[in-house]
């Protein structure tokens, strides 16, 4: 079952077939944090997630995705609204659907990380790790 948000004239789905993966790819090749991502990349990470995409009419503005066992952890990812959409509360809103969807809010654990926006998340009860030298990382360099 696909989850479906609206507001005025913008619809929010989880429908995997509904991402635009052309306009996925142009936003987060723009984002610092995936910038590196090349279309594949973007599509095999769509295909692996539950995603939400953000819609004004027929064109993608907004996505979010959650990579998830669907019940104790989560990893929230790819937030964005397009630059001509940002402040008018749709990033906001599409946190909401994320943290709101039935397969997502009782998560034992939902994570994300952000450069610059910990204000932002902080509305929705994100906070800084309790313990953050618990958490391991291991990175691999990726080509575009």
């Amino acid at each position: 079952m696909h989850i479906v948000c609206e507001l005025g004239e913008f619809l929010i789905t989880t429908d995997p077939n509904k991402v635009d993966i052309d306009a996925v790819n142009e936003l987060l090749a723009r984002s610092y944090w995936a910038e590196k991502r090349n279309k594949e990349i973007v599509k095999k990470s769509v295909e692996n997630s539950l995603c939400f995409s953000l819609y004004d009419k027929d064109k993608q503005v907004g996505f979010a995705r959650v990579v998830t066992d669907y019940i104790t952890f989560g990893y929230v990812r790819d937030v964005f609204i397009h630059e001509n959409y940002r402040g008018k509360g749709l990033g906001k809103w599409l946190m909401e659907c994320v943290i709101s969807h039935p397969d997502i809010r009782n998560i034992e654990r939902l994570m994300l990380a952000t450069k610059d926006a910990q204000e932002f998340y902080k509305y929705k009860g994100f906070s800084q790790l309790q313990k953050p030298e618990a958490f391991m990382e291991r990175l691999t360099v990726l080509s575009k």
